[in-house]
């Protein structure tokens, strides 16, 4: 929703004239939009580009050095007037004439059109090249009849740096249809945009869909289709345009991968991932590849992608120096071609083999920590529920990242039979760099110093796994400088750890002492409602989290009594039997796994 206006009406000039006090040094407001503000040396063509408000940095955030002279701005989604392109036209030319270029919209061909009579009736020679990539909206024998979407702007791109080489008009005009034959777009969306003074979207997609073939000003897609995740969501929009390969082309290609206004960028680095996968394995070679928002539509949650397919002359004027409000292109340094690097995977700590009784523990481990992936990905959406109440609700996600990092390494380290320390070393490395955040790598270093008191050798017994839950709980409280009372994991972790040592301490069955304190440990999570936290993201909303558990508190109680439910009680088992004591050893080196994070 476009919140941010004063007068619905006005929008669109009252956003040109903040844009232009904001880029003073770019543009000049003159009646109907704006112009270069040092204008073009005499005799370069001036490129003069327009359309409606709303696709910001198109149109207006393209006039600059190495791209357009000009820019015509109309109402939102609504074609300037031919009075208004006229007179832009008119400031920008420099006496070598004007090249227009826009999209291939029925209301911009008529007013361009009639600008372009009577500029050209003024003795100022005036061509016009319509944009025409968008491939849902006409079949490739009607090209003529598509709609131009993102595509605008390698028409715009290489428009501008040919009149930046010192081409004539003609020379100018032949690039730009060059460049929109080689120009093809296909677009997704999620959502509609919503106009300034509107409380409801242009058109909505139905739940669990996506539009297929959108266009700029608010249309919706052409049909509807299930909604995908992120490397379908790619060959979907690659397929159509690998189809509509111009005969002849090069491998070469610059692309687009455009937002229109609310798909976030890390969504569209993350789905640019994908799209480059597919393009490589369609053997073609990304040159300079743009990922952002070039040609938005106000507030619309939806994506593009452009393929301009690339000849020497195309391929230079993408490249070439431009310097705009809304776009610039430095130049490359001279560096021979070479892969993307890849950075180098941070080394793992060396894995110990360990003896049959520290084996036999790890692969206990190795159960408690499946067991613990199983229930946290179970309760994920609820931690991050309570979590939101007071922080940022990533703590469901945290937890299941890690975990499932950790079950990852602890089956690699058991595959080269790890000793328990080993193993359970490395299910914390791993947590510890794949969750990241405070939980992350708090639970890291708890593993890791449990883990130091297990060994490799030898039975991981009781007192092993008691000192082991004292050490966790001592590096928590030592990294973090949470202590009980601070509605912290802490209030949780320390019931858990001081119930468990207690009764090792007395002789108790260690299955039966960690039960015992799980319930410790669960009894304490829910009390935490009724603190107010002192540490972490939670403090400045103090009150807001009164009433609530602490999230870390809950997660660790949850993994406590999962781990309990996994031993038992141990009541089959004789106390001081050695059987016990190394299938106490399994679970217990488990138990104080999890009971330390």
């Amino acid at each position: 929703m476009t919140r941010l206006f004063e007068d619905p009406d006005r929008f669109s000039e009252d956003q040109l004239r903040g844009f232009a006090a904001a880029c003073p040094e770019h543009v000049t407001v003159v009646p109907g939009g704006v112009v270069r503000t040092r204008p073009q040396d005499p005799g370069r063509v001036a490129v003069v580009v327009g359309g409606g408000s709303g696709h910001y940095p198109a149109f207006s955030g393209l006039v600059g050095e190495g791209l357009a002279a000009g820019a015509v701005v109309g109402n939102i989604f609504t074609s300037p007037s031919a009075r208004q392109a006229e007179s832009v036209a008119r400031a920008a030319d420099t006496g070598a004439g004007v090249l227009f270029s826009f999209g291939n919209y029925a209301g911009d061909r008529m007013n361009f059109g009639m600008a372009q009579a009577r500029l050209r009736d003024a003795g100022i020679d005036t061509r016009t090249v319509l944009v025409t990539d968008d491939v849902a909206s006409a079949p490739a024998e009607r090209r003529h009849e598509r709609r131009g979407i993102a595509g605008d702007f390698t028409v715009f791109k290489v428009a501008g740096a040919a009149a930046e080489e010192g081409l004539d008009l003609d020379g100018v005009e032949a690039a730009a249809r060059h460049a929109n034959e080689r120009t093809y777009s296909f677009g997704i969306a999620f959502g509609g945009c919503t106009m300034p003074g509107a409380d409801t979207p242009l058109f909505t997609v139905p739940e669990g869909k996506m539009a297929i073939g959108l266009g700029i000003h608010g249309e919706p897609g052409v049909r509807d289709a299930d909604m995908a995740d992120a490397p379908a969501i790619a060959r979907t929009l690659v397929a159509p345009l690998l189809a509509e390969r111009p005969a002849g082309a090069g491998p070469r290609v610059a692309a687009i991968l455009n937002g229109l206004g609310a798909t976030k960028y890390e969504e569209l680095f993350l789905l640019w991932g994908h799209v480059a996968d597919a393009l490589a394995e369609a053997g073609l070679t990304v040159v300079r590849p743009e990922v952002g928002e070039l040609v938005t539509s106000l507030d619309m949650a939806a994506c593009s992608l452009t393929l301009m397919w690339l000849d020497d002359d195309l391929e230079r004027r993408w490249c070439a120096f431009a310097d705009t409000p809304g776009f610039r292109r430095l130049p490359l340094p001279e560096t021979p071609d070479r892969p993307h690097a890849r950075p180098e995977a941070i080394p793992k700590a060396p894995v110990t083999r360990g003896d049959a009784e520290s084996c036999a523990a790890a692969a206990g481990t190795l159960a408690a920590l499946r067991a613990l992936r199983a229930a946290l990905h179970e309760a994920a959406a609820e931690l991050g529920r309570v979590d939101a109440v007071a922080g940022d609700g990533d703590h469901g996600r945290g937890m299941t990242k890690g975990i499932d990092a950790a079950v990852r390494a602890a089956e690699e380290a058991h595959a080269n039979r790890a000793g328990a320390r080993s193993l359970l070393s490395a299910a914390a490395d791993a947590w510890a760099d794949e969750a990241g955040g405070t939980s992350g790598v708090l639970w890291g270093v708890a593993l890791r110093a449990l883990a130091q008191e297990l060994g490799d050798t030898g039975r991981a017994d009781g007192v092993r796994a008691a000192a082991g839950a004292r050490a966790a709980l001592d590096a928590v409280s030592s990294l973090g400088g949470a202590e009980p009372g601070d509605k912290t994991l802490v209030d949780a972790l320390a019931p858990l750890v001081d119930t468990f040592t207690a009764g090792v301490a007395r002789g108790v069955n260690p299955r039966a002492a960690f039960a015992e304190a799980a319930v410790a440990a669960t009894e304490a999570a829910a009390a935490t409602a009724a603190l107010t936290p002192r540490l972490g993201r939670a403090r400045p909303l103090a009150e807001r989290s009164v009433g609530t558990p602490d999230a870390g508190a809950l997660s660790l109680a949850l993994c406590a009594r999962t781990v309990a439910a996994l031993l038992g009680d141990g009541s089959g088992d004789s106390a001081n039997g050695g059987d016990d004591s190394a299938d106490s050893a399994n679970g217990t080196g488990s138990t104080g796994s999890t009971g330390s994070g």
